[in-house]
């Protein structure tokens, strides 16, 4: 058995009825369920359907996301999460630029990595080295400031720990900022890349190995073996390239409002919804889902 779920952004809910119900009935699909009136809704099917892409992109011109995959073990252990642009709003290393006054040379570098046109760890050492003479007080100022968590992040993670899962926050980028949004948001444990400081200023470097994409589904293998599981009790969610071994290697993997080659390569792409569209995928209900 298979479930179709619609959903839409919580802050702009325009899902109808008839939208639901149509998409139900062109399919043959079970009684539909609404886990959150004209938020999210779902019903159950026989197999993937053949037009299913053919709709899904209707629906996005509707700012409906689609999303059909299989009925058993929907609800996952494991909660493995990218950072920037993911659980939180920003990328950190564009935002330090920022402040170095290389802004724009870094974002142009960061847009072309996580798309997948630049190798991800010769990229992180390029913008690293922009950074080099940068006071590491900016860190602290730069997380006060400008760093804003996603949207149903903190629903996200309390849920989920609620019914038992263990949360990694697993990043491309620095533990200077892993480890404030992982204890803003309650992350059971971090892994990220370390920045060089010495007299109290970046030095241009970066630790090595760089956890770069390899790193990430090896993350993914090493705390689900950790915990007893598999990665197939996992739902991983990121938007870059360097996520993709990650999302593909997870039960469940969502690529959110992510970048035009990680959506080419994920069958799970929410670009509308915000992080509790998580829960909503594995069967939570809008009464189950904490604040």
């Amino acid at each position: 058995m298979f479930v179709a779920t619609l959903l839409t952004n919580p802050e702009t809910p325009l899902l109808e009825r008839v939208t639901v119900e149509s998409l139900r009935n062109a399919w043959g699909g079970g009684d539909s369920r609404w886990l959150d009136p004209r938020v999210a809704a779902e019903f159950a099917l026989d197999a993937p359907p053949a037009n299913l892409w053919e709709v899904w992109d209707s629906l996005q011109a509707l700012r409906i996301d689609l999303v059909v995959q299989p009925a058993a073990g929907r609800k996952k252990r494991l909660l493995i999460a990218d950072m920037d642009s993911t659980m939180i709003q920003q990328e950190c290393i564009d935002e330090l630029a920022d402040e170095a006054g290389v802004g724009a040379d870094v974002a142009a570098i960061t847009a072309r990595a996580m798309n997948g046109e630049l190798d991800f760890e010769a990229a992180l050492r390029e913008r690293v080295g922009l950074l080099r003479g940068l006071p590491a007080s900016v860190i602290a100022s730069v997380l006060r400031d400008r760093i804003t968590l996603m949207p149903g992040g903190p629903a996200l993670l309390a849920t989920m720990k609620a019914h038992g899962a263990h949360a990694a926050l697993v990043s491309g980028g620095f533990t200077a900022f892993t480890q404030a949004v992982a204890a803003r948001l309650g992350f059971d444990e971090t892994r990220a890349n370390i920045l060089h400081v010495e007299d109290g200023v970046l030095t241009g470097t970066v630790g090595e190995p760089i956890l770069g994409k390899d790193a990430k589904l090896q993350a993914l293998q090493e705390i689900s073996a950790s915990l007893g599981l598999t990665p197939a009790d996992a739902i991983a969610v990121g938007d870059g390239a360097n996520d993709l071994p990650m999302l593909q290697g997870a039960g469940l993997g969502v690529a959110l409002h992510a970048k035009p080659r990680v959506q080419a390569s994920c069958q799970v792409r929410v670009n509308h919804g915000d992080l509790t569209a998580l829960l909503y995928l594995q069967g939570y209900s809008r009464e189950e889902i904490l604040p």
